[in-house]
């Protein structure tokens, strides 16, 4: 998860990145922050809370210069610090610098003990910091050439946006696992973001991805330059068309929402039921459940309400917070349910909790029966590069079957898109990165590596 963005050539800057930051809150709501660039120095805010909590008028005032780079955190373990937050700002030898990291280092307690070794003092967890280090302690005389060296050093899941004082760096990973795209505004300044979302609000013009494996050099009175630090190696993550990413947005060509129909209606072929209605798990699994009424042709019903003033529960820290936030978060038409048979869809299940109280609560609504429909494989395996399962202690997929599954859950009957069924859904044109369904850890880490500490 986690948002970030970069601006670079408009005096407004700072004001873009934090529209582009509201667009993709999404992605992260435990904290967000703002660096910005003016020549001479960067000015850096950064708080816990969301985007427009943290940032008002006042502040963005103070975040001056024609270059700003902004995140917004999602944890994936670890205190919840405002020195967690990002970017993260340093000073060092060639002058200041700031850096905002989407992704999982999976070497990362490896890289950080040998810098600790040499001398480095952390004030975090966070694996971002490391790449802070490793570019302080280059000695290279540039920073491109430093931000260069320092890659040659960390393994896994990166988009980097990488701000010095007149100057924007951009780096996604070889794999392209994390989205990252290049937009163009109308006065000709350039902006990235984590999701193309972004650039709708602020009125961008979508260029390209950037390309897996490449590094964008942004300078003043320029043209972006491009150069290919990696052999590419595309395996964009599967679950930022399942879950992730915003319906409206655009990942390496394919829109959102399309995938999810799509995953939906390939879900109505491989499980389907008796059912007299389908309902969404709101608001990820709308445009799946949608895909599953059309393919079983039966009505699609929005029968749960989603209270919009609650977070998503997936990406907050604790399960107690989840747990309350369900019940705070969804209520079903009671009318519209009672003595029915309904497919309830979702993107996902994870640790079976939200399934668990979702069934419950449309059986206490009255339906006669819930057959649960996930559009998804089983969750079998931790992700490592940057998703909340840090062991397979939380993924009950990983010890449980289809069966035990559905019985621990309540459900009349449990089906899952299949591994082949979401890959004929995303198309065969990509090799996706599907490590949480078949374990294959291509970038590094493995099932019994540390989990994720990482804030990005």
């Amino acid at each position: 998860m986690c948002a970030v963005v970069g601006v670079f050539g408009v005096e407004n800057a700072a004001q873009l990145a934090y529209y582009a930051l509201f667009a993709m809150q999404h992605r992260g709501q435990e904290s967000t922050g703002i660096s910005s660039a003016d020549g001479e120095r960067i000015h850096l805010i950064k708080k816990r809370g969301l985007v427009t909590d943290v940032f008002h008028k006042g502040r963005l005032k103070l975040l001056e210069g024609s270059c700003a780079i902004g995140h917004n955190r999602y944890s994936t373990a670890g205190k919840d610090s405002v020195l967690d937050a990002q970017p993260v700002f340093a000073k060092y030898k060639l002058g200041e610098i700031s850096v905002a990291h989407n992704g999982n280092l999976t070497n990362k307690y490896e890289v950080r003990d040998e810098l600790i070794e040499k001398g480095a003092i952390f004030q975090t967890g966070m694996d971002t910091e490391n790449i802070v280090h490793l570019i302080a302690k280059s000695s290279k005389d540039k920073l491109s050439d430093r931000i260069k060296d320092m890659l040659t050093k960390i393994e896994g899941a990166y988009c980097l946006v990488i701000q010095s004082r007149t100057k924007m760096f951009v780096v996604r990973d070889r794999y392209g696992i994390r989205p990252l795209s290049l937009g163009k505004l109308k006065n000709g300044a350039y902006i990235v973001a984590s999701e193309t979302c972004a650039f709708d609000l602020v009125e961008a013009e979508f260029i390209r991805d950037v390309k897996p494996g490449e590094m964008l050099t942004f300078r003043e009175g320029k043209e972006p330059k491009s150069e290919m630090i990696f052999e590419p190696d595309p395996h964009p993550c599967a679950f930022e068309y399942i879950y992730f990413a915003r319906p409206d947005s655009i990942i390496d060509g394919k829109t959102v929402y399309n995938m999810r129909l799509k995953m939906g209606e390939q879900l109505a072929k491989e499980t389907p039921a008796k059912i007299d209605l389908v309902l969404p798990v709101p608001d990820s699994g709308v445009a799946a459940a949608k895909g599953y009424a059309d393919g079983m042709g039966v009505p699609f019903e929005m029968g749960i309400v989603r209270n919009h003033y609650v977070g998503r529960t997936f990406i907050e820290p604790t399960q107690e917070i989840r747990d309350l936030k369900v019940k705070l978060k969804l209520s079903p038409i009671k009318d519209m349910i009672k003595g029915k048979s309904v497919a309830i869809v979702d993107d996902s299940l994870v640790r079976g909790t939200t399934s668990l109280q979702i069934v419950r609560m449309l059986k206490e609504a009255g339906a006669s029966e819930v057959h649960m429909r996930i559009a998804a494989p089983e969750i079998k395996f931790p992700c490592r590069y940057g998703i909340d399962t840090a062991s397979k202690k939380e993924l009950i997929s990983a010890g449980k079957t289809v069966e035990e599954v559905r019985a621990y859950i309540g459900a009349d009957s449990l089906g899952f898109l299949s591994v082949e069924g979401l890959k004929d859904s995303l198309g065969n044109d990509s090799q996706y990165s599907l490590v949480s369904f078949d374990g294959q850890y291509f970038a590094g880490g493995n099932e019994d590596s540390p989990g994720c500490s990482n804030y990005a």
